[in-house]
């Protein structure tokens, strides 16, 4: 217990440190600027990278982060089928009940539930990983300064720390973390996947498919906002056109 509570407040205050020194550094880190297809007032999510983004949450990611905000139905917005979201939400198991001895029980996940979280509580969590909390994703692409591009360089960041580069005891170098030290291991690679439609899994390509679905997750209504918005846009200059002939035609009587 001490071993994990040690593990912890190191892990803590090196990250806590590396942020604040970077910081006090003036060190700007910028993230390579990666062109997302949902992006601007027309874009929208890759329906493909979607469901390549979810295998590779659900293969990788999954076994240490939740994504509690998330539904299992909503998946069938990305083009999964009612069959298909019934047999992935069935693969995990939730807590309900109490049940008529008022006790709580486990059941299979159903669309209706959000997504199962692997640890039973944040003890559970931190215990499996060394005094550390993985983060919940669901709003991940939100909560980081530099959004999906952050995500995408995190991830593709890892590598050798520089010969004159002193990295602490249990953790990993990256290029795009503040402080270059972060308690994570590599979780992709080439090859981590085999996406079921066939698209080469390298780093790259599975790194921006995970964060194309991460963005998604943080806003599954983006699509529809968009949708309304030129609506209103068209709204707006069609009324504003009639209230000007409108105004014309009241003066040309004045006159």
């Amino acid at each position: 217990m001490k071993k994990t509570i040690s593990s912890f407040v190191l892990a803590a205050a090196v990250l806590m440190g590396g942020t604040i020194g970077a910081q006090a550094a003036g060190e700007a880190i910028e993230y390579p600027d990666v062109h997302w297809s949902w992006e601007g007032p027309f874009g929208t999510f890759d329906r493909a990278a979607l469901r390549r983004g979810m295998q590779v949450y659900k293969e990788v990611c999954s076994s240490c982060h939740s994504l509690e905000l998330l539904y299992y139905r909503n998946l069938q917005q990305i083009g999964y089928t009612e069959a298909e979201v019934k047999a992935i939400a069935g693969d995990y198991e939730v807590e309900d009940g109490p049940d008529e001895a008022g006790d709580m029980f486990m059941r299979p996940a159903e669309p209706s539930d959000h997504f199962a979280s692997p640890f039973a509580n944040d003890n559970a969590a931190r215990a499996s990983n060394g005094g550390a909390l993985p983060p919940d994703l669901s709003l991940i692409t939100k909560a980081r300064a530099g959004g999906a591009d952050y995500v995408h360089a995190l991830l593709t960041g890892y590598a050798e720390a520089p010969a004159d580069f002193t990295l602490m005891p249990g953790m990993n170098y990256n290029k795009y973390f503040a402080g270059h030290q972060i308690a994570m291991a590599q979780p992709l690679g080439d090859d981590y996947v085999e996406f079921a439609d066939g698209t080469p899994a390298t780093l790259d390509q599975a790194a921006t498919d995970v964060t194309t679905f991460l963005a998604w997750a943080a806003e599954p209504e983006m699509e529809e906002r968009k949708r309304l918005g030129i609506k209103v846009i068209i709204f707006l200059i069609v009324f504003t056109g009639l209230a000007y002939a409108l105004k014309r035609k009241i003066w040309s009587d004045l006159h």
